[in-house]
């Protein structure tokens, strides 16, 4: 099997003196420490990305679509999500940056990789959003009023008041249950694309056939069991072809499609590889 070195992962750095895990800065902050052309090189990092505005208009990309950020509206980039910044001159925002490991595992939400990026809340919701990021901002850059552990702990609580907010949004009516059968097989589907892309395969160690399968995969996702795992092995053959470095005879290999041609189908044209952080 060739050898596939993945997108480098950026991986969060803390400021100086501050608490590891998190960091919350303005847009302004952010154009001040990483230049416009290394923002715009798109990135894979270890850690979420929130980010809200409050002036202005930004277009950001993740995993391929782009989202347009009026204010009030919140993005949520999450750990191996590829990114890219659009331009940052006309836009002022919070950016929140933690560590999948700053918050308890328990968080809802948090390590939902099928959730959605962009959110627009409903004009109660987007108040209780600001005064969270309002204060988690404030306690973030509060250091030294507090012995340092006890001002990690409060970032913790606080951070985790704005992520369960942002992750219960409802849009003003109450969100069906998601059905189990289809919750176990995305979960299998997001653990084990690379090894196998066979529906019989999931439906044999979940216990279920593979007509139900089927079957709970297009009342939730609107597609069947064998799109639905093909999408997201497309998905990551697309994250790995961001860059240059990627071939797409080693990523055929590597995700086990039949050829290049079937690895590279809808995959954007290779980035040129530049260096940066952030």
């Amino acid at each position: 099997m060739a050898k596939i070195r993945q997108i480098p992962e950026i991986s969060f750095t803390a400021p100086a003196g501050t608490p590891a895990g998190v960091e919350v800065l303005s847009l302004a902050d952010l154009r001040r420490r990483v230049p416009a052309e290394e923002l715009a090189v798109p990135r894979r990092p270890d850690f979420h990305h929130l980010l809200t505005l409050t002036a202005g208009r930004l277009r950001h990309t993740a995993d391929f679509t782009g989202y347009t950020l009026d204010p009030g509206s919140w993005l949520w980039v999450r750990p191996g999500q590829v990114h890219q910044w659009g331009d940052l001159g006309h836009a002022e925002g919070t950016l929140i940056l933690f560590r999948p490991d700053f918050l308890a595992p328990a968080t809802a939400g948090i390590d939902d990789p099928h959730a959605p990026v962009l959110r627009r809340p409903q004009p109660e919701d987007a108040a209780a959003l600001d005064l969270a990021a309002g204060h988690l901002a404030a306690e973030f850059h509060a250091l030294g009023r507090l012995p340092l552990a006890v001002h990690t702990a409060v970032l913790r609580h606080l951070l985790a008041v704005l992520v369960l907010r942002l992750a219960h949004l409802t849009a003003g009516r109450p969100a069906p249950e998601p059905d189990p059968t289809y919750l176990r097989f995305r979960d299998a589907v997001e653990r084990d694309y690379a090894r196998t892309r066979r529906v019989e395969d999931y439906a044999s160690a979940l216990g279920y056939s593979a007509r139900t399968l089927s079957r709970a995969t297009l009342a939730a996702a609107g597609i069947g069991a064998k799109e639905f795992i093909d999408r997201r092995v497309v998905l990551e053959a697309r994250r790995l072809l961001a860059h240059s470095e990627h071939t797409a005879a080693g990523i055929a290999v590597r995700l086990g499609f039949p050829s290049a041609t079937s690895a590279s189908t809808s995959a954007p044209a290779p980035a040129r590889r530049r260096s940066g952080s952030g």
